[in-house]
């Protein structure tokens, strides 16, 4: 296949933003809306999937399916990561703590709309090869850490918001203690079957929890 040039690149862009577009659409019933943000479809629009995934699958970086990056690990594909980046709903002034970096495209959607980023990733290579990706993409509000996810950043916490893009039996306690007043989590809970949800934090620090829709996740691993 010949190179892929700026303008072809764009095309397929706009093309997978209208994609979700249309299984937002589809799904309005069971996700309580019909469109997205527009501010994270710009952003979606804007970061270049290619870069953040193996050349060999490159050239599918624009299709809506998970790709596999390495360590039998996949990137979600663009709907799951523009779902959950809608629901999260990072704003400019807030911080945002990720678990899961992978090779660094859903980081970089939230490094777009947030003020900064601190992301946990388990597997060393991972996070080194986000790490230079990142840089390389000029993006400066962002910090990764190789480490066990499921215990968070303390030393950057409180996080206004937290995106855990690893299945869990169950909220990790330490990334809700880590959330502050007023915060939302959005993370795939369950074993076998598993369902997206979302978590909002009161003021008192009350905990109340939304299920949306079936998702599948590779397991959070503990180091």
């Amino acid at each position: 296949m010949k190179p892929m040039n700026e303008e072809h690149l764009a095309v397929l862009r706009r093309h997978m933003v209208e994609v979700i577009a249309i299984y937002v659409d589809l799904a309005c019933e069971e996700l309580g809306k019909s469109v997205l943000d527009e501010r994270v479809m710009a952003a979606m629009l804007r970061v270049p999937r290619h870069l953040f995934v193996p050349a060999p699958v490159a050239p599918l970086a624009y299709q809506d399916t998970p790709l596999p990056i390495g360590f039998d690990k996949t990137v979600s594909q663009p709907f799951m990561v523009a779902l959950m980046t809608d629901l999260l709903d990072p704003q400019p002034h807030e911080a945002v703590l990720e678990i899961g970096t992978g090779l660094g495209y859903q980081t970089a959607i939230l490094a777009e709309l947030a003020g900064q980023v601190w992301s946990v990733e388990i597997i060393e290579e991972f996070a080194n090869h986000a790490e230079a990706l990142l840089e390389g993409f000029g993006l400066s509000n962002i910090g990764i850490r190789v480490g066990d996810g499921s215990r968070g950043w303390p030393e950057h916490s409180p996080f206004d918001k937290i995106l855990v893009t690893a299945a869990a039996e169950e909220a990790p306690p330490a990334l809700l203690e880590q959330l502050k007043p007023m915060g939302r989590m959005v993370l795939p809970l369950g074993s076998e079957e598993q369902v997206l949800t979302v978590i909002d934090k009161n003021a008192t620090g009350q905990l109340k929890a939304r299920k949306l829709i079936p998702v599948r996740f590779s397991r959070l691993e503990a180091a």
